[in-house]
């Protein structure tokens, strides 16, 4: 059962070549779907950025994105992990789900349990590598990221609560470079308010693909709760984003500069990704999700013009 992969992974993968016995623990991490890890660092890159606004990029500011790196890789597959180990009875009555590691025999529930255990210590060797106000920060969030997984039995919203806990890293990345006297800057905020309307856009796009199995075992989600009127109500989420995203450009003193580049950002990658799903077919949703990665570079490179430029112009003798 080892050998066999679930069938939204990735069909050529480095995993591939793990031997037999770790693949299934790979494909706990979901490491073969690089995109969740790529969705939960980027806000915490947004948020060193937004932060930066004004000052220009540090030394330390590098050591601070090399652990959030991390951090994001080895939290996000700990949190597949205890997603996993929660619905490992759901997952067997999910087509797509099916063939993971707990559902499919690959891995026992003790062995997913260990695995899960030295993940989140690779997480708490770099929050114990992060300054004060930032450890605290991320401290506050790990309630309720160990409440996601149950927010699909009791709300038709938990997309919206994925968006709380996955976007949480813009609060950690602004501590990271914040003065500790000042707190978590208003900017901050806006750019975090921005990312939980984007994540509930592209998490509803991610959940097209599930939504007659999430109804036959009674899962509960926005794409089912928003039926046919999905892309309307997806095209606000992420209109709320760029309208904040702007707005935390504004606070920050960039303004000009991140609402031009979130302009463009909307017209040739956001509008063009959601035309592109077609209810009738799931894998045009799974692709739509995906290019959300590029989205978000984008995003982070809106907000990177500024404080680059203010980091360069010295050295350019300018």
């Amino acid at each position: 059962m080892s050998d066999l992969k679930p069938a939204d992974a990735l069909k050529q993968h480095w995993t591939d070549a793990l031997p037999a016995s770790l693949k299934p623990f790979a494909q706990l991490s979901r490491l073969d779907r690089p995109i969740g890890w790529q969705l939960l660092l980027l806000p915490c890159w947004m948020g060193i950025a937004v932060a930066r606004t004004g000052y220009g990029f540090f030394g330390d500011d590098l050591k601070y994105a090399a652990l959030f790196l991390i951090g994001a890789i080895a939290m996000r597959g700990a949190g597949c992990t205890y997603n996993d180990i929660l619905d490992r009875d759901i997952d067997r009555q999910v087509e797509r789900t099916r063939l993971r590691p707990l559902p499919s025999g690959a891995v026992s529930l003790k062995a997913a349990w260990a695995w899960l255990l030295a993940q989140c210590l690779v997480g708490l060797g770099v929050l114990l590598s992060l300054p004060t106000l930032a450890q605290i920060a991320a401290l506050i969030a790990i309630p309720l990221v160990a409440l996601y997984p149950l927010m699909k039995r009791i709300t038709w919203w938990p997309q919206a609560w994925l968006g709380i806990v996955f976007s949480w890293g813009a609060l950690v990345g602004g501590a990271a470079v914040a003065y500790e006297a000042d707190g978590i800057a208003y900017e901050t905020v806006a750019l975090y308010a921005g990312c939980i309307c984007w994540t509930i856009g592209y998490d509803t796009i991610y959940a097209l693909q599930d939504r007659e199995d999430d109804a036959l075992v009674g899962v509960r989600s926005t794409a089912r709760l928003f039926a046919d009127k999905w892309r309307t109500w997806t095209t606000v989420f992420y209109a709320a984003a760029l309208a904040l995203w702007a707005s935390a450009g504004v606070v920050a003193g960039a303004g000009l500069i991140v609402a031009l580049s979130l302009s463009a950002i909307g017209a040739l990658l956001i509008w063009p990704m959601l035309q592109s799903v077609s209810d009738k077919s799931p894998e045009t949703a799974l692709a739509a999700f995906k290019r959300n990665a590029l989205i978000g570079t984008a995003i982070l490179l809106a907000f990177s013009v500024e404080p680059i430029w203010r980091t360069v112009r010295p050295v350019l003798g300018m």
